[in-house]
């Protein structure tokens, strides 16, 4: 009998080493757990760790920052996104526009291109009558008409090109404004 309690004394000394260092780590490693399970209630009770509240308010606490910094990052973002959205229309008005000045500078080119060579024609055909000694009045007059067409090109074409600096300059001004 004397052996019983001895053993029972040695056990339940074990069983005090394990429960404190079972209250250090926190947790019941698996392999004890089954100890545990056989030990009276009340070692059961002592042996489950206790929650640490400081701990656990502190990990609620920091939880909630997180979730603040998340929803000012989110807000930010879309403020951004706002900005971004206002940039690219900004832009896409400017593109416009500009696709507008190029296709009015194309149709004064055309326009010159067609003028000019009205001109070249109608001179090749005084050079032609004056070389045969033929002074003919409706060509000298078809070339002086052609040649103010020619003329009357060549300033929309200066314009076109001038609205179309003077919009990329505008452009400049607009952004360094708000810029500053």
């Amino acid at each position: 009998m004397s052996e019983i309690t001895d053993l029972e004394r040695r056990i339940t000394q074990a069983l005090d080493r394990i429960r404190a260092g079972v209250d250090t780590l926190g947790t019941v490693p698996p392999m004890v757990a089954p100890i545990l399970d056989d030990a009276p209630e009340e070692t059961v009770a002592e042996a489950a760790p206790a929650t640490d509240t400081a701990e656990l308010e502190s990990l609620r606490a920091e939880l909630e920052d997180e979730r603040t910094a998340n929803a000012q990052l989110e807000e930010r973002v879309r403020v951004i996104r706002r900005k971004q959205e206002g940039r690219v229309k900004k832009l896409e008005e400017q593109l416009a526009e500009a696709q507008t000045q190029l296709a009015a500078s194309e149709a004064a080119c055309a326009h010159l291109k067609a003028a000019a060579d009205k001109l070249r024609q109608s001179n090749q055909d005084l050079r032609k009558a004056n070389a045969e000694g033929l002074s003919e009045p409706h060509l000298i007059n078809r070339a002086m008409m052609t040649e103010l067409d020619a003329l009357r090109a060549a300033r929309a074409a200066d314009v076109a090109e001038a609205d179309a600096i003077l919009g990329a300059i505008g452009g400049l001004v607009d952004k360094e404004a708000s810029d500053a």
